[in-house]
Order: structure tokens, then C-alpha cells, then sequence
């Protein structure tokens, strides 16, 4: 859950997913008719079905919500029948994404919308998987073999939600030794090794180009705002903030430099280039120049509460002027927020906001990227998001769009319900899947300490 106050401030709060110990009545009726927006988007009603059952195998009570343990519950579900519908059938995705996108907007859409950019990571013991290998896993917090995904999410006033996916699939599984894997595991013969910034990229244009979900801030960590492809990405529209984490080794102008035109020759030809003139300053760190300021430029907020009490950190900003190469790049603004203490530890963001924005601006959007972690923290624990077992490319696509449509219901179902929306799914067994299966209640014990991801803050 989303503490409101983490939010809170100079645009809006995303609320928490807050409910009352009551049963859904009619719990099935209501999946029914959620899933009836995607009745379109299959050929034949045998994946269709296979679909649904999926989905509500994720929301038992299931210890491991793998495809096996799921159909052997589901009333009406088959192993391999359940097993050839998520991996082999034939879905329309595309479609399936819009109506997904359509859904998202009229539960939770809003011009202020905020879209967040984040990879998370899948551990496997094999290697058959597609997009497989040794890389960083986000969830275990080091080098592990392991499937990485990159995902939007979408926040807003009303709630929030994944709402698009790209599985990463690391360089070498494009090289001919992976040659036979890729054809095991029905990777498009079109498909081509794709940074993170790109996949992020793609997602982004893909998001303008339907026209459906509106939004006016990007937000995304270290990785992406190191991207300059992702970041002219976002400046395709002119009105779209972003708002991205820096290393603290970016080097900068505190005011822009002194240009001049120097002299040269290439090939015989007399040539000119602009280079920083002798009298210019040098640029320096961000790292340095956070050290540097008086503390009398840092202004304490409050982002949260912790279980200890309010949980506080330093910001300031300032507009620089990037370096790239040695020379003046963009000027953006300079976020820095630092801890509290003798020994601070600290922060690097930049953004495209226009001059006149203000810090308490950039302090609420350095919170925001929660959504999103709030979004994977929810889907694994308790909807199975990072329990399957499909080695399939299209398997794994089919996974995660239905962990994410699994999600956006509940969410769903408390927007429609209002103040009568329960917090403990407790679907008459009968009504589920015969077996004695509920679903679980969404509560504190399975949030994250309050403190525990603010150095993605």
C-alpha cells in the first residue's frame, strides 16, 4: 500500500488501495463481466476460457500460483489445455492492451497522470526460459541468472497500474550460438537486441501514438536518465515533464559556459567548431556541487511516516547546464535531496520542468516512483506475478498482461463499490473453485517498510 502521505503535495496523491473487511458478493459475476471487454480478442472460446480460469487461479490462495497448481484447483481447468492457451494460443495482444488502456483511463485517467518507467527481475534455476541469462535481479539485489522485464506504470489522483511490458532479452540471445534457444522458445524472427531505454522508448511512443491514456509527467530511474535517446524521447512532446535519477558523476555548468569558435584543419580544409572558451569555468560533478552549498540552500520536507515518526529529507535545486563530450548540452533543473544528519547521503534527478516550476514539485515527484514498486509488490505477493513457469516468448507476454488485467480488477472493483469496496476477497468456495480457495486480504503485513526504497525515491 501507498502511504497517501508519501504523495501528497504540489499536484495530487495517489490514494492507497484502502478497504473494509467484507466479502464481494457476486465475485465471480463481477470477473465475468470484467472479462468480457476481451471477449473480441480471441479467435475461438477455448483460449478465452482458458484466459479466464488463469485469472482466477491467481486470485486463490494457492502457496505457488504456477499453471499446474492453479488448473488442478480452477473448476473447469485442464494442465495442458491451460498450458497450450497461455504459451501457443493465438491472443490479439494489441487489442487487448487498448481495450486494457481504455479501462485504465475510465477508472483512473487524468490529464495530470504521471507514466513510470521500471525494470523488474524474474530468478530461474534453468536455462531454457526465453531471455535468460546472468544479469542483474533487482528482486534478489545482485547477479543472478534470471528474466528481467521492462514496464510502465500509470498513477493518478484515482489509483494506479501496470499498463504495458517488454521483456529484455540481453544481447547475446541475438548472437547464432543462441540461434536454436530462440527457436524453442518462438522468439519473432523480426525481434532484435533492444537496450532498457529503448523498450522504454517504444512503450512511451506506443502509449502517445493510442491516444487513450492521458499524462503529463514521466518519471524513471538512474538507468533511463542516463538515456539521451529516452530523454529526446520524452521531449518529442513539449508539454510532457519528466523527471529522472542521474549518477553522481553527471557533470555540469552551474552557469552556462563562455562559448567560443576555434580553428582547424581537417584533410586540407579550414574548419570551425565551438568549444568552451579558455576563460570558461570547468564543469564539475553534480556530487560536488550538491557538497558545495551552504546548508542554508537545503529545505527540509517531509515525504512520509514512518513507524518511528515522520520521515524527512533536504532538497534544492538549480538550473545547470549538462556537458556532454565537453561541450553544453541541454540546461535542465537540478534536484539534489539529501538525509537528514551529520553524514547525508544523497540524490541526483533532472528535469525539463519550465523555470517557473517549484520545489515542492519536484519533491512530490520524487515520491511518485513508489506506484510503481507498490504495483510489483502487490502482483507477486499475492496474484503470482513472479511464479510462473512459461519458457515461451509469447507465454511470458500472456503472463504478465494477465497479471497486470488481474491487478488493474481489484482495483477496479474498488472504484466501482466506492466506500462499500471490502478489503478481504473472501469468494464463497463454491463460487471459485470448489475447493475451499479465497482470495487474500491485501493488508499492511505484505507492505513494504516505509523506508525501505528510498534511495529510488
Amino acid at each position: 500500500m501507498l502511504p497517501a502521505c508519501r504523495t501528497a503535495g504540489e499536484v495530487f496523491a495517489i490514494p492507497q488501495f484502502g478497504l473494509d473487511p467484507s466479502d464481494v458478493k457476486g465475485f465471480m459475476d463481477e470477473l465475468h463481466g470484467f472479462h468480457t471487454a476481451f471477449r473480441e480478442c480471441f479467435a475461438r472460446s477455448e483460449p478465452r476460457e482458458h484466459f479466464f480460469h488463469y485469472m482466477v487461479g491467481q486470485f486463490s490462495e494457492l502457496d505457488r500460483k504456477s499453471i499446474e497448481p492453479m488448473a488442478l484447483q480452477v473448476e473447469g481447468g485442464h494442465v495442458r489445455a491451460m498450458q497450450r492457451g497461455i504459451s501457443d494460443a493465438v491472443w490479439d495482444d494489441e487489442q487487448m492492451l487498448r481495450t486494457y488502456h481504455r479501462l485504465v483511463n475510465d477508472d483512473v485517467g487524468a490529464p495530470e497522470g504521471v507514466v513510470i518507467f521500471d525494470e523488474s527481475g524474474f530468478p530461474k534455476k534453468g536455462h531454457d526460459s526465453v531471455g535468460v541469462a546472468r544479469q542483474y535481479c533487482g528482486a534478489l539485489g545482485k547477479v543472478e541468472n534470471c528474466q528481467v522485464g521492462v514496464f510502465a506504470a500509470y498513477a493518478s489522483p484515482q489509483g494506479y497500474a501496470l499498463v504495458d511490458k517488454r521483456l529484455f532479452m540481453p544481447e547475446p540471445w541475438f548472437t547464432e550460438a543462441y540461434a536454436c534457444r530462440r527457436a524453442h522458445c518462438q522468439v519473432p524472427d523480426d525481434q532484435g537486441f533492444q537496450t532498457k531505454p529503448q523498450l522504454a522508448v517504444a512503450m512511451l511512443r506506443a502509449l502517445r501514438d493510442e491516444g487513450v491514456l492521458p499524462f503529463q509527467y514521466v518519471v524513471a530511474d538512474c538507468l533511463y536518465g542516463q538515456s539521451p535517446a529516452f530523454l529526446e524521447a520524452v521531449e518529442e512532446e513539449a508539454s510532457t515533464i519528466y523527471f529522472v535519477s542521474i549518477p553522481a558523476d553527471t557533470r555540469c555548468w552551474l552557469q552556462g559556459p563562455v562559448m567560443a569558435t576555434k580553428q582547424y584543419r581537417y584533410h586540407g580544409e579550414r574548419r570551425t567548431k565551438r568549444v568552451a572558451a579558455a576563460t570558461a569555468k570547468e564543469p564539475i560533478a553534480v556530487e560536488m556541487a550538491a557538497k558545495s552549498l551552504h546548508h542554508c540552500c537545503w529545505y527540509r520536507r517531509k515525504v512520509s511516516e514512518g513507524t518511528k515518526g515522520p520521515i524527512e529529507y533536504e532538497f534544492t535545486k538549480r538550473q545547470v547546464t549538462l556537458c556532454d563530450g565537453g561541450l553544453p548540452a541541454k540546461t535542465v533543473w537540478l534536484v539534489m535531496k539529501r538525509t537528514v544528519g551529520a553524514r547525508p547521503s544523497y540524490w541526483y534527478y533532472i528535469s525539463n520542468a519550465p523555470v517557473s516550476a517549484r520545489l515542492p514539485l519536484f519533491v512530490w515527484l520524487s515520491g511518485v516512483r513508489w506506484a510503481i514498486e507498490q504495483c510489483f509488490e502487490e502482483a507477486k505477493s499475492e496474484l503470482g506475478m513472479d511464479q510462473y513457469e512459461v519458457r515461451k516468448y509469447a507465454g511470458w507476454h500472456h503472463h504478465m498482461l494477465t497479471s497486470m488485467l488481474a491487478h488493474f480488477f481489484l482495483w477496479h472493483l474498488q472504484i466501482r463499490l466506492g466506500e462499500k469496496s471490502p478489503s478481504y476477497y473472501g469468494v464463497p468456495a463454491e463460487d471459485l473453485v470448489g475447493d475451499g480457495v479465497a482470495l487474500r486480504k491485501l493488508d499492511d503485513r505484505r507492505r513494504p517498510s516505509t523506508g525501505s526504497r528510498e534511495t529510488a525515491a
